[in-house]
């Protein structure tokens, strides 16, 4: 059985002032919702305040992004054991970060690598954009994206890995996919690809996440799909009830 999981992606919002207090109003509400693991990934300037706060409890923290080397003179990067010393997760490969910043499935890869080095479990993004979507390209792209970004992972490792599958044309405009049709990215070509890689046992190992424009009103739609495992949230996230409410529908899945 795969457990449910659900990660709040909070980008780049909230001082530390205001990330405590959000922290402080969401977690104890999270902690009591079972069944269902939760992780917070705040900014990176907020890890150590928030790892001190979630400290005890129920729920998980992660970072948004990490480098792949181990140190160097890489001005205004993040080592993976600068997250391993507070986090147990890392978000890898989303969308804005291969948008803005020009991250490609290469640079994904090694940070997987790197993830798998220190034993951080990444959460790596993939999902078609708008043009690729209306160009019916979608099962391309995705497939590329895992066969690329996870690509020589040791099979021991591979179950740990959690992918979340946000198609971009979904994320941040409040045009969610259809629960069957994102279902079906997720069983025949997010699964397809990871059974390519690791064989199919592993592949119905290995938790698949929808992300993009999900709510507290869609998200049973979601969790109630035989192969969706979960949601990485983005806005829906800085909400106390609003992510409360999409964690405790994860949690009846």
């Amino acid at each position: 059985m795969r457990r449910p999981l659900v990660a709040g992606n909070w980008k780049m919002n909230k001082t530390v002032g205001e990330a405590s207090e959000l922290v402080n109003s969401m977690a104890p509400k999270l902690n009591e919702l079972k069944g269902v693991e939760k992780v917070l990934c705040p900014p990176f300037i907020s890890l150590p305040v928030i790892s001190y706060l979630l400290k005890g409890g129920e729920v998980g923290l992660g970072a948004q992004n990490m480098y792949w080397e181990e140190k160097g003179a890489f001005t205004g990067e993040v080592s993976p054991a600068m997250v391993k010393e507070l986090c147990q997760y890392v978000i890898l490969g989303h969308s804005e970060r291969r948008t803005y910043f020009g991250e490609t499935d290469e640079t994904v890869k090694k940070r997987v690598h790197a993830a798998q080095k220190i034993d951080l479990i990444p959460i790596v993004c993939v999902g078609e954009t708008l043009q690729q979507y209306e160009s019916k390209q979608t099962n391309e792209v995705v497939a590329r994206q895992i066969k690329f970004g996870l690509a020589d992972v040791d099979a021991a490792f591979a179950p740990r890995i959690v992918v979340a599958y946000e198609p971009v044309w979904a994320i941040g405009t409040g045009k969610a996919s259809s629960g069957p049709s994102a279902n079906e990215v997720v069983g025949k070509v997010i699964r397809g690809a990871l059974s390519e890689l690791f064989g199919n046992q592993t592949a119905q190992a290995i938790r698949v996440l929808y992300g993009g424009s999900v709510t507290a009103s869609n998200a049973a739609e979601f969790f109630g799909q035989s192969e969706i495992d979960g949601a990485l949230v983005g806005g829906a996230s800085l909400k106390v009830d609003e992510f409360v409410a999409i964690t405790k529908a994860a949690s009846k899945s």
